[in-house]
């Protein structure tokens, strides 16, 4: 049973082949009994009323001949049933019943049973009004705010609002520019009249003005359209929603205040009794009735939506609470007390389903069997076993989810860059500093070995690299296919891009016999783009701010030799020092020992001297591989550089708390330039205007304030996305030197990669800071912890933006001092013990990455 399903406590089915609306049900205590009890008034257009008091023996229980107390052919189609005070002299209440040229109001009397059928009602005729106009529908309340009793306002088809006080007809009016008839409530807070007209405006009669207005029994039917002779009927006012209405309902639960809810074809609205919206919600499924009821939170409403999918939705306010499914289409539903069970959801069907229900779940009354225990015959077990293992094996290799295939590949995917720059470069709209951005053709080759779909090639570069074009798609409809595509890469903006790796993705399905769409996979292929597309030979400096040395075992090479094309000018094939001048501006020098077996890269701004220091190490061990040298290694012997590190995380950090506050203000300014225009717009639509005392001063100047909010907003975050590049090629470059430092594998640099880079983009919602604090302090905790005491700790779930930076470089500086003590970094939570001591002057040999 589905715990979403409504809770059957009583249903039947009325009458055969009977037609039934909203105003058709009702739930009140119309035979003014001593305990309460609300009983079930259903009227159906054969003209047939039906009054129930339902007694379930048990829930569930279908109707029982005990339960329906009064059944009575009326003659008449029954439009609508409502109970009230509507017999003079009594608060008492009665029955209204409206048919279509008639309006009836019984009093309904209960008789206790003598026998098993139990009790009885009697229904008397107290009045009834002929209508000279077809009626369409009608609401009660206490008109002109009169003191115990009730009046009637009946809307005919033709546009008319006729009153009657009780026993008399009180007096007609017709509504101004009526087309069709819509639904029709009475607000006693206001004393008003609603409803929804055919121009799909929520419309405000008040009730004094329609008693005072020119009787419609003396206006000549040619004039019902006009628009002015006499005292013509002025609208309080009108709320266009742009939709035709199904239902309207005034909820009031308070003196203070009261609420509108008109369910439209498409949308739910709460206006407030002036014709303000106090919310609206957007349905995605065509509704059939509703009602609003009180709610159990203070200024709140809960509301009751049925819908043409057999469904019926709780709201409060606009927050889905509840959706449960009924066995039926509810054009009725109601909330009532039956049989002291307190908030019955009561709906009725078009063809008759009457059903009472309740939200919930039912226990679960099921108990497993007791287990019969016998002997195991374990011979006949492994037996079983092995066939099952057989026809497993036999399966996977005839119709498996994926078919063997061959060594190759379904896809080969292929990347070449170009040696040379293009003849004409590509770069456009560059925001780079020099007269002449270079460009490089990346040619990517797809060769399939079997018949593919939907083959999609997405390329990525880091920025501010900037591809010509990123995106393309191909069709493999045969085998052995090749498809080749070119694109530029050229750099866009004034600084220097964290790496130079690019990356093709390919993504495409394969289809099978058991999966004619295919299967989806994905293959991807690494490129290395050239050093000189984002940097230039330049004049070697002497001195600078930053510098790192790193060691080899093997005697110095020349930089001419490793950097062909960077050297001004020399003779000399020993060239011991090189200039490097990147587009963005920064100027990088190299140095080679011609004693000892060192390098030194040295400039000006610490993230500057990640991309010369890799592509040296890279291209040394080209170098070595190529003559032959298998022992090659690099390592570093300094202290790391944590202290310009942490400058670089604090500007990053200065600038996400800058962004924080700048959106902040922005928001302020926002809402209170949307107060002005509200102030101004009152002022404007007054028919006596009053004077601006200078509102549209203060909406100019918000109005410039905001800009130029917008404008800071955006520069600081154009310079966060600089900030975050630079950033991520310190950590880079800290990464390289811990690696050499102390001796770690691939596995351990991936897993300080993944610590340390964990995001592409940096946001205001999830930033780098809180990321790699969590992910650090996971390592000390975990691999790197010095006690299982440490490894107990929890770590908080929820990433939020740190007050300031002085935990996270407390963290980094711990990690360093946990792996120089010997710390081992893994994934297992078991590699907490003491390591041995790694030595500073220690190399490792750093993994190639090929281009």
């Amino acid at each position: 049973m589905s715990l979403f399903k409504a809770r059957d406590w009583w249903s039947t089915i009325l009458g055969d082949k009977e037609e039934f609306d909203q105003g058709c049900l009702c739930l009140a205590n119309v035979d003014n009994s001593g305990n309460g009890q609300d009983k079930i008034i259903v009227g159906s257009f054969m003209g047939y009323l039906r009054i129930f008091s339902p007694h379930p023996a048990k829930t569930g229980d279908g109707a029982q001949a005990e339960d329906l107390l009064l059944e009575v052919d009326l003659r008449d189609p029954v439009l609508q049933v409502e109970v009230g005070k509507f017999v003079s002299g009594t608060e008492m209440l009665h029955l209204a019943v409206l048919h279509s040229r008639k309006l009836c109001v019984y009093s309904v009397s209960g008789t206790l049973g003598n026998v098993e059928h139990g009790n009885q009602c009697q229904m008397k005729l107290m009045y009834e009004h002929n209508l000279q106009r077809t009626a369409c529908n009608m609401t009660y309340g206490s008109f002109g705010g009169v003191k115990g009793r009730d009046l009637i306002c009946i809307q005919s088809m033709d546009g008319m609002l006729m009153v009657f006080e009780q026993e008399s007809y009180a007096f007609g009016r017709f509504l101004p520019g009526f087309l069709l008839p819509g639904p029709l409530a009475y607000s006693s807070r206001t004393d008003s009249f609603l409803t929804v007209s055919s121009c799909q405006q929520v419309e405000s009669y008040k009730y004094q003005v329609l008693a005072f207005a020119t009787d419609a029994d003396k206006r000549q039917e040619t004039e019902q359209q006009k628009l002015g002779s006499g005292k013509r009927l002025v609208v309080d006012w009108t709320l266009n929603i742009g939709e035709q209405a199904l239902d309207i309902c005034i909820v009031s639960f308070n003196q203070s205040a009261s609420s509108v809810f008109v369910l439209g074809e498409r949308n739910f609205f709460c206006l407030k009794d002036n014709g303000q919206i106090r919310f609206m919600k957007k349905l995605d499924w065509s509704p059939s009735c509703f009602l609003p009821y009180c709610s159990v939170s203070e200024g709140t409403i809960n509301t009751l939506i049925g819908n043409h999918n057999n469904m019926l939705h709780i709201y409060q306010d606009v927050t889905l609470k509840w959706a449960t499914q009924l066995p039926h289409i509810p054009v009725a539903v109601r909330v009532g007390c039956l049989h002291d069970l307190k908030g019955v959801i009561v709906t009725l069907s078009d063809d008759g389903h009457l059903q009472c229900s309740y939200l919930g779940t039912d226990p679960s009354l099921f108990q497993a069997p007791n287990v019969q225990s016998r002997e195991l015959n374990y011979d006949e077990l492994d037996v079983e076993m092995k066939e099952l293992q057989k026809i497993i094996k036999d399966v996977n290799k005839s119709q498996g989810v994926w078919p063997m295939t061959e060594r190759e590949d379904d896809l080969n995917v292929s990347v070449v860059v170009s040696p040379n720059f293009d003849s004409v470069s590509q770069a456009t709209d560059v925001e780079v500093g020099t007269d002449l951005v270079p460009s490089v053709t990346v040619k990517v080759t797809l060769q399939n070995r079997v018949i593919l779909q939907k083959a999609k090639l997405s390329v990525y570069v880091q920025p501010p690299l900037e591809l010509t074009c990123d995106q393309f798609t191909f069709e493999f409809m045969t085998p052995d296919l090749t498809r080749t595509v070119s694109f530029s890469v050229y750099l866009k903006r004034s600084y220097t891009p964290s790496e130079l790796e690019g990356n093709a993705v390919v993504s495409y399905s394969r289809p099978t016999d058991r999966n004619p769409d295919g299967i989806p996979r994905v293959i991807q292929c690494k490129f290395r783009l050239p050093l000189k597309l984002i940097c230039l030979p330049g004049q070697p400096s002497k001195t600078a701010s930053h510098k790192i040395t790193i060691d080899t075992n093997k005697s110095p090479v020349s930089l001419l030799s490793l950097f062909p094309g960077f050297a001004s000018q020399s003779d000399d094939d020993q060239v011991n020092v090189m200039g490097f001048h990147f587009l963005g501006g920064a100027r990088i020098t190299v140095l080679a020992s011609k004693t000892s077996q060192r390098y030194r890269i040295q400039s000006e701004q610490f993230e500057d001297l990640w991309l010369i220091t890799n592509e040296l190490i890279l291209r040394l061990q080209e170098y070595f591989e190529k003559q032959g040298v298998k022992d090659f290694a690099c390592s570093f012997s300094g202290s790391i550089p944590l202290q310009e590190y942490f400058e670089l995380i604090d500007h990053h950090f200065e600038l996400r708390i800058n962004g924080e506050k700048l959106e902040e203000l922005l928001s302020e300014r926002a809402v209170q330039f949307r107060a002005i225009q509200r102030r101004l717009l009152a002022r404007f639509k007054d028919k006596t205007p009053a004077p601006l005392q200078h509102l549209d001063t203060l909406l100019d100047g918000t109005y410039k304030q905001v800009i130029a909010l917008a404008d800071a907003v955006e520069e600081n975050q154009g310079n966060l996305f600089q900030s975050f590049t630079r950033l991520k090629s310190a950590t880079h470059l800290v990464i390289l030197l811990i690696a050499l430092w102390q001796k770690l594998s691939a596995d351990q640099v991936a897993i300080l990669e993944a610590a340390f880079l964990p995001l592409q983009e940096d946001t205001q919602e999830l930033g780098w800071e809180e990321t790699v604090d969590a992910a650090i302090s996971h390592l000390l905790k975990t691999c790197l912890s010095k006690s299982s005491k440490e490894q107990a700790l929890n770590l908080n779930s929820q990433l939020n933006i740190p007050k300031d930076t002085s935990q996270l470089k407390k963290h980094i500086t711990l990690l360093c001092d946990r792996l120089s003590k010997g710390g081992r970094l893994c994934l297992s939570t078991d590699a907490a013990a003491p390591q041995t001591m790694v030595m500073p002057a220690l190399s490792l040999s750093t993994p190639h990455t090929s281009a």
